[in-house]
């Protein structure tokens, strides 16, 4: 019988991890302290984030240790991010009292869960992950032939699992991972006993949004609108947002549907604007520049008024501080017993 019979493997297929909010009792997710969130993080994640608080039991961790598999050869900028990003989390509507917030790296039980996993799920299960070739691609003149890059869908396996998390809010472009820690979990609990629960992919609503240059943001692609951007700086990259590339002379006419620009009229502009400059797309009867100015007047709104509610927390120099000395011993004790669980399945 050869080794992993038993186990039904799925090639990384998404179509069993899905599962809705209102079934979910824990649910995990983090952001990587690689500088300043952007609209993506915003509308992609934050925002489902904050509804999720209302649902379920929510731990939102710094992931530090993952920006490691990509930024490894320049750390100085990391922990200088940690204040920023908590801020903006706070701002944006993450609540300590209802969510426990942590560092990562302050939890070293995800690292030693992680090594064990390490030992028993085979590589090609971690080469078959679809990210792991497409940011090989897409970060050229990094040396990222590590183990940590390969390996980081397995740390994010360690990072849901010692919550027991039966959800993980995710985009449809990270199911592949969602369905690997699946894997993880069948695996260790057929070798060891059950110990594990199957969590399942929480597709949320968020917006994949586009970057100045029509990719997914990135702050690795340079092409984002950070939650810190004041206005004219706002105006100013939005305002050179690449177009549906057949409006080259301004009585062209367009396909709003081929648009980057529409996507973000999508997330911000009311039912009746977007049909106004869908129409005026179609027919040239508006300008890419007039266009846009509709969807900037709204994400300027936005950001405004996260910048002032950020201002607010930064005002209190220990509000950081506190939130993770809290976070960590309460993500700690929880992390504490499922890896001494695991520990004792092993026969460690």
């Amino acid at each position: 019988m050869p080794e992993n019979a038993g186990e039904q493997r799925t090639g990384l297929k998404v179509e069993l991890g899905v599962v809705s909010s209102k079934l979910c009792k824990v649910v995990v997710s983090g952001t990587r302290p690689t500088g300043a969130l952007h609209l993506g993080h915003l509308n992609g994640a934050l925002k489902n984030w904050v509804k999720l608080q209302d649902e379920a039991r929510c731990y939102f961790f710094i992931a530090d240790w993952h920006a490691l598999t990509t930024e490894y050869a320049d750390t100085a900028g990391m922990s200088a991010s940690i204040e920023p990003l908590v801020l903006d989390w706070l701002a944006v509507g993450l609540d300590p009292e209802r969510s426990v917030i942590f560092r990562q790296s302050e939890i070293p039980e995800h690292a030693e869960l992680h090594l064990m996993f390490s030992m028993i799920i085979p590589v090609p299960w971690l080469e078959r992950v679809p990210t792991y070739k497409e940011q090989q691609a897409q970060l050229q003149g990094r040396d990222l032939s590590t183990y940590g890059f390969l390996g980081y869908p397995l740390l994010q396996a360690a990072d849901i699992l010692i919550y027991k998390a039966l959800g993980v809010p995710v985009g449809e472009d990270q199911l592949p991972h969602v369905e690997l820690t699946r894997e993880v979990a069948r695996r260790f609990n057929r070798l060891y006993g059950e110990v594990f629960p199957e969590p399942k992919g929480l597709v949320v609503d968020g917006a994949r949004v586009p970057g100045t240059d029509g990719r997914k943001m990135s702050k690795s692609y340079g092409n984002a609108v950070a939650l810190s951007d004041d206005a004219g700086t706002v105006y100013e990259k939005l305002a050179r947002m690449v177009t549906d590339t057949r409006r080259v002379r301004r009585s062209d006419p367009g396909d709003p549907a081929d648009c980057p620009v529409f996507k973000l009229h999508e997330i911000y502009s009311s039912e009746e604007e977007r049909a106004e400059v869908s129409a005026g797309c179609r027919s040239a009867g508006i300008g890419c520049l007039d266009c846009k100015k509709v969807m900037i007047k709204h994400v300027v709104e936005e950001l405004e008024a996260i910048q002032e509610r950020r201002a607010r927390f930064a005002s209190n120099p220990a509000t950081v501080s506190e939130i993770l000395e809290a976070g960590r011993e309460r993500a700690r004790k929880v992390a504490s017993a499922t890896v001494s669980e695991a520990k004792a399945a092993m026969g460690l």
